[in-house]
């Protein structure tokens, strides 16, 4: 059943693997499906700014990850590979072969990691501050140990859901410019962060993916097998991600573009919203 939601999006549900996924669309034309990131992210939270500008020229669909905003959890621990399959399945249930793919951060990951193992189902790819690329995250060692202590990531969460002050702080680390983090944007993250289970299914992932000294997952060796039309988005300012790994992406296949958002940090798309829409409409209109 199909419905609207306040920003005219076409809001309805999708059954993939037997999970309920909530999902969201805009505009027409051919496809093109947008992955958001970890955390507590969402679709709406990543690309309600970006979806109207797609959609002057394409039909933009973005759904919610198992586990993230109104889909239903994975009931089975998570992993790249998961996420890889599930793309695919979300093209299936939508009825499309081929399709159009962004990704941001995690999602950036799996669309990356989708296209290599379907270059067929790819029509053109954009990764935006993506997982995948860089072998080591920034603090390795710190990550691991941080992911492993499960109390204490309960405990930050915990400290989250009380303080909106301590939310904003947060965000500071993904954006780059302070005008970006409005009160809105607070009040969105800070009432996500209300529901019990926010943040269990981006632990879930690291638990599988971050070991002792490098992330289980990277394609950076396999980047040259990209053939269909590729762009990386990247903030010049993420900490997250560090611009390096996509420099040596564009490396070692040349035939990939990269746009360098200035004073962007891992979110380009609320950091300067006007900016990643340029850029991307150009690439997909």
């Amino acid at each position: 059943m199909n419905s609207s939601t306040p920003d005219s999006f076409e809001s309805f549900w999708l059954s993939v693997n037997g999970l309920q996924i909530r999902a969201y669309a805009l505009g027409n034309g051919e496809p093109l499906l947008l992955l958001h990131g970890g955390g507590v992210d969402g679709a709406l939270l990543s690309w309600r700014l970006a979806m109207p500008a797609l959609a002057a020229h394409r039909r933009v669909i973005a759904f919610d990850w198992p586990g993230y905003g109104e889909s239903q959890p994975n009931p089975l621990p998570n992993s790249m590979d998961f996420y890889i399959q599930f793309t695919g399945a979300v093209l299936d249930a939508l009825g499309l072969q081929r399709s159009g793919l962004m990704g941001l951060s995690l999602g950036g990951g799996a669309a990356l990691g989708f296209a290599l193992a379907h270059p067929e189902r790819v029509e053109s790819l954009a990764l935006v501050d993506a997982y995948g690329l860089a072998e080591k995250l920034p603090l390795q060692r710190l990550s691991y140990d941080l992911v492993q202590a499960d109390w204490l990531m309960q405990w930050s969460y915990a400290l989250l859901r009380k303080s909106r002050a301590l939310t904003r702080w947060t965000l500071s680390y993904i954006l780059a410019r302070k005008e970006s983090i409005t009160d809105e944007l607070v009040d969105e993250v800070f009432r996500i962060i209300q529901q019990p289970d926010a943040g269990k299914a981006f632990l879930d992932i690291q638990h599988a993916d971050v070991l002792p000294d490098r992330v289980r997952t990277c394609y950076m060796e396999r980047i040259g097998e990209l053939h269909m039309p590729t762009l990386i988005i990247h903030g010049e300012k993420d900490t997250l991600v560090p611009i390096a790994a996509a420099r040596e992406a564009v490396r070692r296949n040349p035939a990939i573009r990269l746009a360098v958002l200035p004073r962007c940090g891992h979110w380009p798309q609320r950091d300067a919203p006007d900016e990643f829409n340029r850029v991307a409409v150009e690439f997909f209109g």
